[in-house]
């Protein structure tokens, strides 16, 4: 996992990282970050995790939930599965460890 990168080739960031010639650059492997628990927001999710985003909060939300060891979210609906449209999710359920319905009253946007 990672990428490679000539950002920071030739300097002292490459000190211990993985290098390599690509093409007529020399590149660093970068790795991901990790994060051992993300909160999240959706505004539905079903029974089985898969969540739907409204407007910007798709932007890193659904990112953020593949990233960490552990991801909780909350949520302004949960349905049954199969009631959310397949092209609207934009999270698979795999991803999700905890669904918390959001109280009413919050009237926060997701």
């Amino acid at each position: 996992e990672g990428f490679y990168t000539p950002t920071g080739a030739g300097t002292v960031i490459e000190e211990g990282k993985e290098k390599r010639g690509i093409g007529d650059k020399e590149c660093l492997l970068e790795l991901p970050l990790r994060a051992d628990y993300a909160l999240i927001r959706a505004h539905k999710a079903d029974g089985m995790g898969n969540l739907v985003f409204r407007g910007t909060s798709r932007s890193f939300n659904a990112i953020m939930a593949t990233a960490a060891r552990i991801t909780i979210v909350e949520v302004d609906e949960i349905v049954e599965p199969g009631e959310l449209e397949p092209e609207a999710i934009a999270t698979p359920g795999i991803y999700v460890d905890r669904i918390v319905k959001r109280p009413k009253g919050d009237e926060a946007e997701a």
